[in-house]
């Protein structure tokens, strides 16, 4: 009987703890690793556009590539700081809860462009090489 009571107050305990996890927390250390990743992307996209600037106009795509990648920086830019911004409110308070869901909407849309346009990038190829100068040595 001792182990019954002990187990239902066992269950008990794990209902309080999960009812008082704490929503605006989880949000705010989803904010920050989703953060983590953009910072990622935009490391390789700054590669990316040293790269294309490096081999210059000799690219079969430069102008294309030069403003795919340029326009993937700036949305990441302007990701970072929805980030910032949602980051701050607190869901638990009623009026931040409608601005966090359309700022995470808008989030959504903008993450979504910013995974399109690389994947185009992607598909223009950018080849890495010990010598990304070797085109310019063919004259």
């Amino acid at each position: 009987m001792a182990q019954i009571v002990a187990g239902i107050n066992n269950m008990m305990n794990n209902e309080t703890e999960m009812k008082s996890m704490d929503a605006n927390r989880y949000a705010t250390k989803k904010t920050i690793a989703q953060g983590m990743l953009d910072i990622a992307l935009l490391t390789a996209n700054a590669s990316q556009l040293k790269y294309i600037l490096q081999v210059g106009e000799q690219h079969q795509f430069y102008k294309l590539m030069l403003i795919l990648i340029s326009l993937s920086i700036v949305l990441q830019l302007l990701v970072g700081i929805l980030f910032v911004i949602i980051g701050s409110l607190n869901i638990n308070r009623e009026k931040d809860q409608r601005a966090a869901v359309i700022m995470n909407d808008v989030i959504l849309v903008v993450v979504f462009v910013i995974s399109v346009i690389n994947v185009i990038i992607s598909g223009f190829g950018i080849e890495y090489s010990s010598q990304p100068l070797r085109l310019l040595d063919q004259h």
